[in-house]
């Protein structure tokens, strides 16, 4: 399938085994037009994909493979057309990220999970003791936030690891949907 944006030229071309991934490509280039638009300092968005098989020459493939739970192996091709490889070269050099991107990675961010969340009069809270019990405003099937910097951007479910708890993400937050959930 042939992936093409508003605002800059060329294409990203997606190749698998597996439809289901695939439908989910046109909702994954979306955000990667986002991350476009950050990169190139103008809007990209993303347009309908097209059924095409004819992908130009010169393209640069990488290939992706996983597998999820019961699923059979994932495998699926990825590829930036040369029109649009030098569109990000051109804007930041070598690599589409800005230089002081790398300077990022290693940045700690604090990353906490929400259970959920009571609002408790002071007389009852004054009240709480060892053993006290606080109910939230969450059943035990709905997924927990995922919180980093005080802005959620993730669900997931609970999970036990090894005796440790952890999280598996089901859903990353919108952008546009993370700035609305800031504290």
């Amino acid at each position: 399938m042939r992936f093409s944006f508003q605002g800059v030229p060329g294409a990203v071309w997606i190749a698998g085994n597996d439809e289901p991934a695939q439908a989910m490509m046109p909702q994954a280039l979306a955000g990667f037009a986002q991350d476009l638009s950050g990169w190139l300092g103008r809007e990209i968005r993303s347009e309908a994909a097209e059924p095409r098989l004819d992908a130009p020459a010169g393209i640069r493939w990488i290939r992706v493979d996983g597998s999820f739970e019961e699923r059979p192996a994932l495998e699926i091709w990825a590829g930036i057309d040369e029109p649009l490889l030098a569109a990000l070269t051109e804007a930041h050099g070598e690599t589409p990220a800005p230089k002081t991107f790398d300077l990022l990675m290693d940045v700690e961010l604090p990353v906490s999970i929400s259970f959920g969340r009571a609002q408790v009069p002071l007389k009852d809270v004054l009240k709480l003791s060892t053993g006290s019990i606080v109910e939230l405003n969450r059943s035990i099937g709905e997924p927990v936030e995922v919180i980093v910097n005080n802005c959620v951007i993730a669900l997931g479910e609970v999970v036990v690891i090894e005796g440790n708890f952890g999280v598996r993400i089901q859903q990353v937050i919108s952008r546009q949907e993370r700035l609305r959930t800031l504290h």
